[in-house]
């Protein structure tokens, strides 16, 4: 070997100004942080963009589903219906009952078949007193 040639085991020792070491050691230390930093920052805006994907997912989902009636109603809607059936079931009952001539009317009421009879049967009479008028005019000439 050289004169210059350097053994190098685990018993060499070099000098080195303390200052550089401090250095070394701050810089791989501010490498370290910012390496843990950027993984960091790279696990979080992975889960946010699972996070968000699964919410896409979801409300693509209702969109869907929900103007068909896959996932229910809201409550103002079910009580909608619920008074619709009811009022629905009041109008056949109602219905039937005149049909067969029982029709609910209170004392104060003048609506019985009675009333209606004779408010036609006037009603008829002043047609053809308005009939005869009108054929009279025709015969007379006076009509267009």
């Amino acid at each position: 070997m050289t004169k210059n040639a350097t053994n190098l085991d685990d018993n060499t020792r070099f000098a080195m100004p303390v200052r550089n070491l401090i250095t070394i050691v701050s810089a791989v230390a501010v490498g370290v942080w910012a390496w843990f930093g950027v993984q960091e920052r790279l696990n979080r805006v992975e889960t946010q963009q699972i996070l968000v994907q699964s919410d896409l997912e979801k409300n693509t989902e209702f969109r869907i589903k929900w103007p068909r009636g896959e996932l229910g109603s809201l409550p103002a809607d079910s009580e909608q219906f619920m008074l619709i059936e009811h009022l629905s079931a009041e109008f056949e009952k109602l219905s039937t009952n005149i049909e067969q001539g029982r029709a609910p009317f209170d004392q104060q009421q003048a609506l019985t078949l009675e009333f209606y009879e004779k408010r036609i049967t006037s009603l008829e009479k002043k047609l053809d007193k308005l009939k005869d008028e009108v054929y009279r005019i025709k015969a007379n000439g006076k009509g267009h």
